[in-house]
């Protein structure tokens, strides 16, 4: 493991005893965060995108600002909805962030996860799908967006214009060089993770795994990453393509710890989620000591290089900043990572 941040759902809404978490509350909270994560020396923050639901969906405002107010952290999305996009749009506000920030944008998109509406792209516009679950639009998005952002001309110029002219075709403004190489696609199988690799992009690995091989969660990823990296070399793509598990994990060093999460560590889940038959991973908490040794044996947290640690942000700040700071002075060195900062030595 070389690096890890945190995955937030970005929920809001009532918390009990009168207490309500708005929309504004959690993107202030979220932009905290990464201040706090930044000056605690993590990798990364990661945002999930979900429509029609009470959690973040408009991720690129959020990643802007969280780009103006940190140095060294990168920030990204697992994952962004291609159903819902539009490729070109999408393009434009990668390369706006991904500029703003000094190249720290990790674009995670996918073609989506279960959603609480039926076919709720369609009300973004989007139609004419022959998939159930509309891959086909997911994938046709996200072909038109790499070429966006290769810089591949998609306009006839107007040789009449007033404003330049010119003949050929216009790329989209801006461009961010090494965009490409920062874009993840989130596979939920085996078959989406191949395709990944084939397509030259990196690995976000599903905290849902739509199948079930009579495996363990664990080693399902870690034979997801496996068939990433074969792909990748198969299909001549150059350089070392990066990959990310994600994972609930909680080291337990107060009495809080303990009061929310003590007795939560469960075994993975098996069930039928969007008509598929999915595999569901194990939730850590126990005490530092004993999480380094339940986590060496994870099979995709050894072989991947990124781990995302999915955060209750409904806890507020403080809480959170407990988690990764504990994680990172406990746990994280034993799994192999070294703290970039100093903040972290004593």
């Amino acid at each position: 493991m070389e690096r890890f941040g945190t995955l937030s759902f970005g929920h809001y809404g009532p918390l009990g005893g009168g207490h309500q978490l708005t929309a504004r509350d959690s993107m202030h909270q979220a932009i905290d965060l990464a201040q706090g994560m930044d000056e605690l020396g993590a990798d990364g923050i990661y945002f999930r995108v979900h429509h029609f639901a009470r959690q973040q969906a408009s991720p690129m405002p959020l990643l802007a600002a969280i780009a103006a107010k940190t140095q060294r952290i990168e920030l990204g999305t697992g994952v962004i909805d291609m159903r819902y996009e539009n490729p070109l749009y999408l393009a434009e506000e990668a390369a706006a962030v991904d500029l703003i920030s000094d190249g720290r944008l990790a674009l995670g998109v996918s073609r989506g996860s279960p959603e609480s509406v039926v076919r709720g792209y369609e009300a973004f516009g989007y139609t004419g799908s022959t998939d159930p679950r509309g891959a086909d639009i997911a994938r046709e998005h996200f072909d038109t967006f790499l070429r966006a952002i290769d810089g591949e001309g998609l306009a006839d110029r107007d040789p009449h214009s007033p404003f330049g002219g010119g003949m050929g075709r216009q790329a989209i403004e801006p461009q961010s060089p090494g965009l490409r190489s920062r874009v993840w696609w989130g596979a939920g199988n085996r078959d989406s993770a191949e395709w990944a690799g084939r397509m030259g992009v990196n690995l976000m690995s599903s905290t849902l795994l739509t199948e079930d091989r009579g495996l363990p969660f664990d080693e399902l990823q870690a034979q997801q990453i496996d068939a990433f990296r074969a792909a990748w070399r198969e299909a001549g793509h150059a350089g070392t393509p990066r990959t990310s598990v994600s994972r609930s994990i909680f080291p337990l060093t107060t009495a809080e710890d303990h009061m929310y999460f003590g007795g939560r560590q469960d075994g993975d889940q098996v069930g039928i989620i969007d008509g598929t038959r999915s595999t569901f991973g194990k939730t850590y908490a126990a005490e530092p000591d004993v999480l380094v040794e339940q986590l060496l044996d994870d099979a995709a947290i050894r072989t991947a290089d990124t781990l995302m640690l999915t955060i209750p942000s409904q806890l507020g700040v403080e809480f959170n900043l407990r988690i990764v700071e504990s994680f990172a002075k406990y746990v994280a060195p034993a799994l192999g990572w070294t703290s970039k900062t100093a903040t972290l030595s004593a």
